[in-house]
């Protein structure tokens, strides 16, 4: 009977996570399984993350202090036992409070408006991962105490004169700054890149392979002349706002913006996969398509961008001491521009350079076409450049 009524609460968890996924299918459908692919990334990151940091944490807290003087342990977390025991409950805390906590930040990620304020913003969060940490422990420690028939408190606002449980929390808070620091700086100089200049890579300059694209909003000058300099900057705001709702999706990492420019960047291997560096101007344009409506009833004009794609070895480095960057130095940066700037000339909105072109494994829906060799500004040599286009 009694491991009956546990089988029964572990499948009723079990029903539960099945119907979150549930959830989740429903929401991401299969025309976004980009998106879907990012939120399975964070979350095995977070899981991972969480799981390990509320283990240590267990180990630290219990491992050991029965044999300490002048400390009281209650029974059922004293011992080699106990601290197996505390281990698995919070290691299993850990688990949920990944799963939750990366829900909680790819929803906020992907449906809050981009307008909402920071602070409220912020608000909101801390409040929803308070009352979810509080379900968590609540659901946990219920379970624990069936499981082991431990004598643990679950009552309805246990966890108000809870010290231990205010004690985790403050440990909690203290590891979410940690992770968050990881993420933003990750999110800054790109996925990898800030481990390397942690390790010192890029304090000697570094040669790497990659793949640039120049993104520029076509008669820019004309735009913003009729809009004005406040109403332009908004406009600009939400183009780079939507372009960023696709680069993740595209595993793309953003140089830099200037002015009403962006320079999109790939290692090469990760920009040729799946045709990364060439579906992430399909998908920009599709999304600034479908807030067509929006555009024309606040600006009265639908933005066009136009795009070089060039790739090679470059130079990449750190420069800087009071405020450091990542600079890449080399031809494939001056390429890329250059063909960029020749799309007014050729009256098309995405021009590649044949060496790169030939790398690529393009689908049967995209339609290629040569538009010869050009002398680019300041090259000696002629570049044979080619168009895409959907079907």
């Amino acid at each position: 009977m009694f491991y009956g009524v546990h089988f029964v609460k572990i499948k009723q968890i079990y029903v539960g996570l099945l119907i979150l996924e549930l959830f989740y299918g429903i929401l991401l459908n299969e025309t976004m399984n980009r998106n879907l692919k990012r939120y399975l990334q964070h979350l095995w990151k977070s899981v991972l993350f969480w799981a390990s940091v509320m283990g240590l944490y267990s180990i630290f807290r219990y491992y050991g202090i029965d044999e300490e003087e002048g400390f009281t342990v209650i029974k059922e977390f004293s011992g080699n036992e106990g601290t197996l025991r505390a281990l698995m409950g919070f290691t299993s805390i850990g688990i949920l409070i990944g799963i939750v906590y990366a829900s909680i930040d790819f929803f906020f990620d992907k449906y809050s408006s981009h307008k909402i304020s920071l602070v409220y913003e912020l608000v909101i969060r801390t409040l929803l991962y308070f009352v979810t940490t509080i379900v968590i422990f609540t659901v946990i420690m219920d379970l624990f105490s069936d499981l082991y028939n431990l004598n643990l408190n679950t009552d309805r606002g246990w966890w108000k004169k809870n010290k231990s449980f205010w004690a985790t929390i403050v440990y909690i808070v203290l590891v979410s700054f940690v992770f968050s620091f990881i993420k933003i700086a990750t999110e800054k100089f790109g996925k990898g890149v800030f481990l390397k200049m942690l390790l010192g890579r890029y304090r000697n300059p570094q040669e790497e392979k990659r793949i640039f694209m120049f993104l520029d909003l076509k008669d820019s000058t004309t735009i913003a002349e009729n809009l004005g300099h406040f109403k332009y900057s908004q406009f600009i705001q939400d183009c780079f706002y939507d372009l960023n709702e696709v680069v993740p999706k595209y595993e793309a990492e953003i140089y830099q913006y200037v002015g009403d420019e962006a320079v999109l960047s790939w290692p090469y291997k990760k920009g040729l996969a799946n045709n990364n560096c060439v579906d992430l101007f399909f998908a920009f344009q599709k999304e600034k398509q479908k807030k067509s409506e929006y555009y024309l009833q606040k600006y009265g004009i639908l933005p066009v961008f136009k795009a070089g794609l060039h790739g090679g070895f470059l130079m990449v480095t750190e420069v800087g001491v009071i405020k450091k960057e990542i600079a890449y130095h080399g031809d494939v940066i001056n390429t890329s521009a250059r063909i960029q700037a020749e799309c007014n000339s050729h009256k098309v909105q995405l021009l590649i350079s044949e060496k790169l072109l030939q790398d690529l494994h393009l689908n049967t829906n995209l339609n290629v076409t040569f538009l010869g060799s050009v002398l680019l500004k300041g090259k000696q040599e002629e570049v044979n450049i080619h168009t895409i286009n959907r079907v």
